[in-house]
């Protein structure tokens, strides 16, 4: 499967939220080991995040968004005599998180020209309110698991 990574018993949670959420997502952020850039595009985005939305605390609306993209079935490719079926299958809870952090971090990259962390900002604040990229990106996924529901009995 997956390869182990010692990221889920080591990991500390952010200094700044004391979320181990956070800090998983700020080390999926990172590139080239520069962690303290990371940290302040993910929390100048929760500092916009704020700005736009006073009412809630911004790293609920960090949390929730991840949890929206959180697809709860996926297809995967299954060889049954020659032919690959895409089966439904559940998401297991590690690979939810994953995949949704993936997803959101995706679709950040994807729209050029702007500040990463307004562009973090605008696509956690998309999908706190179940739009944006990612959210298309899970509605898809279920789309694709709906529509191969006939392969579910290859499931294993």
């Amino acid at each position: 499967m997956g390869r182990i990574t010692a990221s889920r018993s080591q990991l500390k949670p952010d200094p700044k939220f004391d979320s181990i959420l956070a800090s998983k997502f700020i080390n999926c952020l990172m590139w080239d080991g520069k962690k303290t850039t990371s940290q302040a595009v993910f929390y100048n985005a929760l500092d916009e995040i704020k700005k736009r939305l006073p009412d809630v605390e911004p790293i609920d609306v960090f949390t929730q968004a991840v949890e929206n993209v959180k697809p709860h079935i996926e297809v995967r490719s299954k060889r049954v005599g020659g032919a690959s079926y895409q089966v439904p299958m559940q998401v297991s809870r590690s690979r939810q998180q994953s995949l949704a952090i993936r997803w959101i971090l995706n679709a950040v990259r994807d729209k050029k020209g702007r500040p990463t962390h307004l562009r973090l900002a605008d696509e956690l604040a998309a999908a706190y309110n179940r739009e944006g990229a990612a959210m298309t990106k899970r509605e898809n996924t279920h789309r694709m698991a709906e529509a191969n529901k006939a392969f579910a009995h290859f499931a294993w």
